[in-house]
């Protein structure tokens, strides 16, 4: 028998001492212990945190490591600010805690809502596939999303909302994160956060990152649906209307604050800056000489036989021969950029090429299968055979040449952002921006500038807290172990940045009276043996 007990020790041994609280050379105390002048007391400024409610989606949530659950939530951004806010006359803050920290729903298959992802010591692995894979059993879930647990709740964060979520009647019927916490059938976000709860301050978060996420993290399968408000057409992959987007913000503010209450909003980062969408080099197809020359030989084959092909078509010899010149792709010794698949078009006939210095690879895209031709060229038996018959002067038959064709292996649309779908990213996304800063302008809201944080993580990376943060994978220090959330730490980050912005716009002083969290306080990631 397998002894749960054994292994808690020998993990804790081997990961945690690296990975829960200083997980990278970069994560390191960079000030010795000085002495400090007496901090002035600690005020509310104009601000009154008696009653403070948090509207949002996955960051509000504490949605961490691909999942949400009972530790991260309780390191929620919301739930950190509230314990500072206690400080300057706050009242209670609660939570629709999960049962467990398995990060799985009771009775949901694991491919709709999965368990949290852990480090296995080299990378990202789910819990339940870690457990698997030591033999040891895998802790289940309890929490039931079919129980409703019948009251307000002062953080309604809900993971997967995108903006006219927030105002939809009945979302709790297609969320079942929401669908725990919804006071009834029929209510909206909004509702619960604003005329059930009637806060005294409030904090809107990640409003619109969803609107773009889904497209983003399906590698612009959906549909940029800018100049289209009919969200009743939308699919969960289409990017929002900025239109639309800023009509619902509208509202959604003007609820918020019809009874005077204040509070901050958050802009978006450029989720492109993130790991999920960074770890993965384009340029990662390593060659040696000789099989850079291999290639760069097989592409001018392809050349050839489609000019070939298209002078059968009745195309003129001079057009063919320029049209097909595009496929006649070099490669060099070293790194070489993958090759993705790409409408068929008049201007681009075989639907590929290769890719550009800006475009993207997904985090989950099969790592393996790059290294066997994903990308490239699937040099089988029957493809050499052709090519040895073309450098011999010889013609190939049409199903050879064909053969050789059907031999590129472009990535497929899914695992890759183009040069198209990233501007479609941005450009939402700055009109997002644009208004959600007009807005708070508008409402006398305390603005948070999250996008300009994330982009200095993504540059080289910031300090906070006498740590430094960057946006890599597992060793940054801000993300979570899924590329896309923030972990433990990141939202202690996120949490200092609402208070500095709120001590700028209301008087309030957390900053300045020694009143930010300690971000060293919180884990960077959680272990497997979690309870």
């Amino acid at each position: 028998m397998f002894d749960m007990k054994n292994l808690k020790y020998i993990f804790l041994a081997s990961s945690l001492l690296l990975f829960t609280n200083c997980n990278d050379p970069e994560d390191v105390d960079l000030n010795p212990m000085e002495v400090e002048e007496p901090k002035p007391a600690l005020v509310a400024g104009s601000a009154n945190f008696s009653d403070y409610v948090a509207l949002g989606a996955s960051f509000t949530a504490g949605y961490s490591d691909g999942a949400l659950f009972k530790a991260s939530q309780e390191n929620s951004f919301p739930k950190l600010l509230s314990n500072q806010f206690a400080l300057a006359g706050g009242g209670s803050f609660t939570q629709p805690l999960m049962a467990d920290n398995t990060g799985a729903f009771l009775g949901i298959p694991t491919s709709a809502v999965g368990y949290r992802l852990v480090f296995n010591g080299t990378g990202p692995q789910r819990l339940n596939e870690f457990f698997t894979a030591l033999g040891a059993p895998v802790p289940q879930p309890t929490t039931n999303p079919t129980q409703n647990l019948g009251s307000t709740f002062n953080n309604v964060g809900v993971p997967g909302a995108k903006s006219f979520h927030f105002t939809l009647p009945g979302y709790a019927a297609f969320n079942p994160y929401y669908a725990r916490f919804a006071t009834s059938a029929s209510s909206t976000m909004l509702g619960d956060a604003a005329v059930a709860q009637s806060p005294s301050f409030f904090t809107l978060s990640e409003f619109g990152g969803n609107d773009v996420l889904s497209f983003a993290t399906s590698g612009g399968l959906g549909v940029d649906r800018t100049g289209d408000p009919n969200a009743a057409g939308y699919s969960t992959l289409d990017i929002t209307d900025p239109g639309l987007f800023g009509q619902v913000l509208e509202g959604v503010v003007g609820q918020l604050t019809a009874n005077g209450a204040k509070g901050a909003i958050a802009n978006l980062p450029d989720i492109t800056s993130l790991p999920y969408f960074t770890t993965i080099p384009n340029d990662a197809l390593n060659l040696d000489a000789a099989t850079a020359a291999s290639l760069t030989g097989f592409f001018q084959a392809v050349t050839g036989i489609f000019t070939q092909v298209l002078i059968q078509q009745q195309v003129p010899p001079a057009n063919a021969q320029a049209l097909a010149a595009q496929y006649a792709i070099t490669f060099q010794a070293g790194p070489n950029r993958f090759l993705i698949d790409v409408p068929v078009s008049q201007t681009n006939p075989l639907g590929f090429r290769q890719m550009t210095e800006d475009e993207l690879l997904l985090l989950p895209i099969n790592r393996a299968a790059l290294a066997q031709g994903y990308g490239s060229v699937l040099l089988t038996p029957q493809v050499l055979q052709v090519l040895g018959i073309l450098q011999a002067g010889g013609t190939p038959t049409p199903e050879q040449a064909g053969l050789v064709l059907a031999a590129v292996n472009g990535i497929d649309d899914k695992d890759a952002l183009d040069s198209s779908e990233l501007l479609s990213i941005k450009t939402a996304t700055a009109a997002y921006n644009a208004k959600i800063s007009e807005v708070a302008n508008a409402a006398g809201l305390a603005l948070v500038d999250l996008n300009s944080v994330l982009d200095a993580a993504s540059n080289g990376g910031f300090t906070s807290g006498n740590y430094n943060f960057t946006t890599n994978l597992v060793t940054g220090g801000i993300v979570s172990l899924d590329g896309i959330h923030l972990n433990s730490r990141g939202y202690a980050v996120m949490a200092n940045e609402f208070l500095k912005a709120i001590d700028a716009k209301y008087g309030s002083n957390f900053e300045a009276s020694g009143s930010l969290l300690n971000v060293g306080d919180y884990p960077t990631n959680y272990s497997p043996t979690l309870q």
